[in-house]
């Protein structure tokens, strides 16, 4: 593009150069908008203090996502030139852009420079703390919103409820609500939002049927709930009646049914929204819808049917590409994600996203060299500084691989501390590969960033009592039981006949209690005839085992082991669905060594897939194997 010559931009008046720009950030043409800035530069325009030209340039690049060249074009503005709307335009910039401390320490020197707080400079403040989770600054946020009369704002309150919802402070939100002298239907949808994540479904369906006024969004979040609760029929008869009020599903509406089908395992909506929108797309149905359909596949254990979507589709950009290899990683298919990656790069370029799954897919299928050479050639190759999440990545790679060593090495050699993922990831490591030593100083630092983590002393505690320590075993159970720290309980659900059925261990509380036992006792006969022995060391925490227990004590172990979830909804799968009919079991934690070793074994004597998504992978059993190949 050829720009005009100094003298045509001198003749156009402040005004007309102003709208250029804010045509630019409409339109996010940050390339021209440079442009532009350059020739404004060039011919001294952008000097003028009278201009204002800063100002609307500094606007242009907060709209367009450029933060930093915002920010410097904010602090070369005088204060004497910069109003409300400067202040509150890089603010929001900030939070937008996902750096919402700037946002809020930005409004702390608005406040001491004392410029004029208004209504969008306090919806700004409550958005930043909602995103960066600082309750605090937002309490003192809701206190300058009654100090200064914007409690009638109604603008203002439904920011001060997000931010509370956000927060997890449902009644805080309330009492804003009850103190607002009129409600929006954004009012309303807030705490329907918050009452079904805070609350429970059926405290946001009595939020929903006393709502005057329903929108879309509002129609949408009730059917999520639903569906994301294992809900399925309700979330159906609902959507029903919002199609029946002249409600149309666009792909917002889609994608947030397909967020929800990940979230509870359940299909059945998914499928629903795949054919809804073949039907009503004309076969081209946007990219969005069609990556969340990858997604949802995936997640739901459908690995090969994302794969077929994925195929067809017209166009992929990186969020595509990246569910599918995603997708691809959890599912234990490192080879296979090696391989698309060598078409990634024709068709779209790479992100940091797109290398945690690639690393991801190089840990979970043992491929140590090839994870070692992407990583390392990240930023040399690819532009792409790496991030705690290869970090990590790497260390969970070299950790199960037993290079524990170049694993911790490499933690120290970290640009950045590492978190819980990384030091869990080693300390899992550790558990696999018996190198207690290095546990011990690993679980040291972890407590030190979360003492109520029970997982990580259960690992150590699993470690002492295989390695013969018993003693240190049952010194560490105690510490926890003396802090009171209950360990998370193990829970196991399957959909079966649009309903999830939710099972624990040695649950009796399902409707089909005796048929489920009596069917887990046939199943452990059948286990047992096919040289199936109960790994009971994987009770060691909950049970107490010791290698001098005695016979009865074993058997009581044995039955403790027998009615672990995952065994309780296979059960329950056998008995309810037809012969030879694949079973999807969802688990809230790691699947335990007997439990992958029995079902294994049940795949083949019943003759059925078993497809069980654990709280890092999916394992799906087959005639005898698993898809993990037993590394995991």
């Amino acid at each position: 593009m050829r720009w005009p010559n100094h003298l045509f931009l001198s003749s156009l008046s402040r005004y007309n150069l102003r709208s250029l720009l804010r045509a630019c950030a409409r339109r996010s043409s940050l390339d021209i908008g440079k442009k532009l800035h350059a020739a404004l530069i060039t011919s001294g325009l952008v000097a003028l203090s009278d201009s204002f030209l800063r100002n609307a340039l500094l606007h242009f690049y907060a709209g367009c996502g450029s933060v930093s060249a915002a920010r410097k074009l904010f602090d070369e503005i005088p204060n004497s030139h910069k109003d409300t709307v400067d202040w509150t335009t890089l603010m929001s910039s900030y939070a937008r852009y996902g750096i919402p401390g700037n946002g809020l320490r930005l409004f702390i020197e608005m406040r001491r420079q004392d410029v004029r707080v208004d209504d969008v400079a306090l919806v700004c403040v409550f958005n930043a703390c909602a995103r960066s989770g600082n309750v605090g600054v937002g309490v003192q946020g809701h206190g300058l919103l009654a100090k200064m009369g914007w409690s009638s704002s109604v603008k203002v309150c439904n920011a001060a409820m997000d931010m509370y919802v956000k927060s997890g402070l449902l009644g805080e939100a309330r009492r804003v609500f009850e103190g607002m002298g009129e409600w929006s239907v954004v009012s309303w949808t807030v705490i329907l939002d918050g009452s079904i994540k805070l609350e429970s479904v059926e405290s946001g369906r009595l939020v929903f049927d006393a709502m005057p006024d329903r929108n879309e969004v509002a129609w949408t979040i009730m059917v999520v709930g639903y569906v994301g609760n294992g809900l399925t029929r309700e979330g159906f008869s609902l959507l029903g009646q919002m199609v029946g009020c002249g409600f149309g599903l666009n792909y917002v509406t889609l994608c947030s049914f397909l967020s929800a089908s990940v979230q509870s395992g359940d299909l059945t909506m998914g499928r629903w929204v795949h054919v809804y929108a073949l039907k009503t797309m004309e076969r081209k149905i946007d990219i969005m819808v069609e990556t969340a359909l990858v997604d949802m596949y995936a997640k739901c254990g459908r690995i090969d049917t994302a794969m077929r979507v994925f195929e067809h589709m017209p166009r992929r950009n990186v969020v595509a590409w990246n569910a599918m290899l995603s997708g691809l990683a959890i599912h234990g298919r490192g080879k296979l994600v090696l391989d698309l990656f060598s078409q990634m790069i024709k068709e779209a370029k790479p992100d940091d996203l797109t290398f945690t799954s690639l690393l991801s897919a190089c840990s979970h299928s043992g491929l140590v060299e090839e994870g070692h050479h992407y990583f390392h050639n990240l930023e040399l190759s690819y532009g792409i500084a790496p991030k705690i999440e290869h970090y990590a990545c790497m260390v969970d790679l070299l950790g199960r691989a037993g290079r524990l060593e170049e694993a911790e090495a490499l933690i120290k050699k970290m640009p950045m501390p590492p978190n819980e993922v990384v030091l869990g990831s080693l300390l899992g490591s550790c558990s696999i590969h018996g190198k207690l030593q290095l546990g011990e100083r690993i679980l040291q630092e972890l407590v030190q960033m979360d003492p109520h983590n029970t997982e990580n002393h259960i690992l150590l505690s699993n470690m002492y009592a295989l390695g013969g320590k018993q003693d240190k075993a049952n010194s560490l159970r105690l510490v926890l039981k003396n802090r009171g720290i209950r360990k998370v309980p193990g829970m196991s659900s399957i959909h079966v006949g649009g309903q999830a059925h939710q099972f624990g261990a040695g649950d009796k509380s399902h409707p089909r209690t005796p048929e489920i036992y009596i069917m887990l006792d046939e199943m452990i006969k059948k286990l047992r005839s096919a040289g199936y022995v109960p790994n009971i060391a994987s009770q060691i925490f909950s049970g107490g085992y010791t290698r001098e227990s005695n016979a009865v004590e074993v058997e009581e172990i044995e039955q403790a082991v027998f009615s672990h979830s995952e065994k309780l909804a296979v059960c329950f799968g056998l008995i309810s669905t037809r012969d030879g009919a694949p079973l999807y079991i969802f688990k809230n934690l790691r699947i335990c060594f007997d439990c992958h070793s029995a079902i294994k074994i049940v795949s083949k004597i019943y003759n059925r897939e078993i497809v069980i998504r654990d709280r890092n992978r999916f394992h799906c059993f087959k005639q005898g194997s698993c898809s993990c190949s037993d590394y995991w």
